[in-house]
């Protein structure tokens, strides 16, 4: 058996395996710190990597040591201070744990927060960690152009590297039991035979000399039998196997009306984003489809989704019946697995919320296989938000709903809405 060691260093002569295995130790230290830098950085700035500090008690890890032993008697001096019974003041700290920006002190000491810098790839890891697209299902196996290697038994023929020894080594021990059985059963009988003259007196040097020529001749024959012949070699078969198919979509869905401030637009760009890294980090054959929407909804490109100003009234409606039309255009549900996520105020025209909820029910939710509602408000929900309850209650396995009051409920509302769940697969 052959270990390969991997000793490749990464900057500053750090070993690559020791680092993974700090990470590794201090995960959820990571992870809060990756939370709080999010909910910080401006919305073109949250793919870069991040410097993480954890306080040094953190760090600090058990130690065994061998303890003097044995019995010991120790004199101490006694003191003019304090009394049975007294209780002492906790010490004043000072300078705290460093790193700080309190005022200067002359007293006590401390140490600073550890800090190391994780790369962007190891930001993305940790900030969707545990997430997945909800309900993914495998389709069908038409037009499938991935393939993977299975184990298909053994084969006769093949390279030495698919060579499976075990195998071939029981078939040449079951041949050579096969081959020599009646050879074997010939010996003990002529055995028995010789054994019975001899019993019996009958030492007749000739007849005896004949018993053990054929007994020399039979166990020569058994020694000649090959150890292991060619037609005792197996050899690993594989067979590559097409892989059913896992398309994606995501639509994008998001409210550019009137009465989204640029601080509300902000979030809901900001959990954008944080979507369009996650399915760009996670998952390779997904297409995404930007919808803008106000009295009208137009498909956009992702430059102007993200920084187009065009704004007017709010008809919620316009954008569900233009994702009907696509999904019924550009992607059939029997092949495509669908998703939508909705951003908006929740400020809607009264009489299109009972419509936005009828569309969803009667013609989205049975072509989707998830589809996410986000509410960006600080204080009570909207028209909207009203008309889509109904539908949660019917559809809570397929619909979701959830509200954004400031920036700081980003990440924690994505995660709720992505998190990974226990699902069935389609056969």
């Amino acid at each position: 058996m052959s270990y390969i060691i991997d000793r490749r260093l990464n900057g500053k002569n750090k070993s690559m395996v020791n680092r993974q295995r700090f990470l590794k130790r201090y995960r959820e230290h990571i992870k809060g710190a990756v939370s709080d830098a999010v909910n910080k950085r401006s919305i073109t700035d949250m793919e870069r990597g991040e410097d993480i500090s954890i306080p040094t008690r953190s760090i600090n890890e058990p130690m065994i040591t061998h303890g003097q032993g044995g019995k010991q008697h120790r004199v101490f001096p006694g003191n003019k201070e304090f009394n049975t019974g007294d209780e002492l003041e906790k010490p004043n700290q000072g300078g705290g744990s460093g790193s700080g920006s309190g005022q200067a002190s002359n007293q006590g000491d401390g140490e600073d927060d550890f800090t190391f810098f994780i790369t962007k790839e190891e930001f993305l890891n940790y900030l969707f960690d545990d997430l997945e697209l909800p309900n993914m299902v495998k389709k069908t196996l038409s037009q499938s152009k991935e393939f993977k290697p299975m184990r298909a038994g053994f084969v006769s023929e093949g390279t030495p590297n698919n060579l499976a020894i075990v195998r071939s080594l029981r078939n040449a021990h079951a041949r050579r039991i096969g081959m020599g059985a009646g050879k074997r059963r010939k010996i003990r009988q002529l055995e028995e035979e010789k054994q019975t003259l001899l019993e019996q007196g009958n030492d007749d040097p000739a007849l005896i000399s004949a018993l053990d020529e054929q007994i020399t001749e039979l166990q020569k024959r058994l020694k000649a039998l090959p150890f292991i012949d060619e037609l005792d070699l197996r050899y690993r078969n594989q067979v590559k196997v097409p892989v059913p198919s896992s398309k994606a979509v995501m639509f994008c869905l998001m409210d550019v009306s009137g009465s989204m401030t640029q601080d509300v637009k902000d979030i809901a760009k900001r959990f954008y984003i944080l979507l369009y890294l996650f399915l760009e980090k996670n998952y390779d054959h997904i297409e995404l489809v930007f919808i803008r929407h106000h009295t009208s909804a137009k498909e956009v490109d992702e430059q102007e989704f993200f920084y187009s100003r065009e704004t007017g009234g709010t008809i919620v409606s316009s954008a569900l019946k233009l994702m009907q039309k696509v999904v019924a255009e550009r992607y059939n549900s029997s092949e495509w697995n669908i998703y939508a996520a909705q951003a908006s105020d929740g400020d809607n025209w009264d009489d299109d919320s009972p419509l936005c909820s009828q569309i969803l029910e009667q013609q989205l939710l049975p072509e989707v296989q998830y589809f996410a509602y986000i509410e960006i408000t600080p204080n009570h929900h909207q028209a909207l938000w009203e008309a889509y309850k109904g539908v949660q209650a019917q559809h809570g396995d397929q619909f979701a709903m959830a509200q954004i009051r400031d920036a700081g409920d980003i990440y924690p509302v994505f995660r709720e809405l992505f998190a990974r769940k226990e699902y069935q697969q389609a056969s």
